[in-house]
């Protein structure tokens, strides 16, 4: 074998270009697809902060709404419900402890207005979740306290 049969062919230049084209068309092609996958682990991330805060609406309406038919079933202690004497009424603490346990630092008040035929009361639930600003659920509703 002589020194002329021995060598590498030379491949042309156009050949070596498009090699190197096709290489920067795969990594084009990763950053993209990478981009694409950042942003679907964001929106995944988003909708579950989204979910999380739906939830906590949901269970702040739904105590809201406990502590009213709670009320409603025992308008003979409506005064009790107000202000610091739901301290002193069992079935209002108890409310009050199942929304600091349901809701992260979660409290709850009931605000009772005056009046000779119904009791306007307000129920305020607030709470703050984790890494977040503090959230408020406010309702009113009129509790007629009848003829017993």
């Amino acid at each position: 074998m002589n020194a002329l049969t021995m060598r590498r062919p030379v491949r042309p230049a156009a050949a070596r270009l498009r090699r190197g084209i096709a290489l920067i068309e795969v990594l084009v092609a990763l950053l993209i697809f990478m981009l694409g996958v950042l942003g679907l682990v964001g929106l995944q991330s988003a909708m579950t902060r989204a979910q999380t805060e739906s939830k906590f609406r949901s269970d702040a309406a739904f105590l809201a709404a406990e502590v009213v038919g709670r009320m409603w079933a025992d308008v003979a202690n409506l005064a009790s419900y107000g202000g610091t004497a739901c301290e002193s009424l069992a079935r209002c603490k108890e409310w009050q402890d199942k929304v600091g346990t349901t809701l992260p630092q979660g409290s709850g008040t009931v605000t009772l207005g005056t009046g000779d035929a119904a009791s306007d009361a307000t129920v305020t639930i607030s709470w703050t979740p984790r890494g977040g600003e503090a959230r408020k659920y406010v309702t009113s509703t009129a509790i007629s306290k009848g003829a017993s």
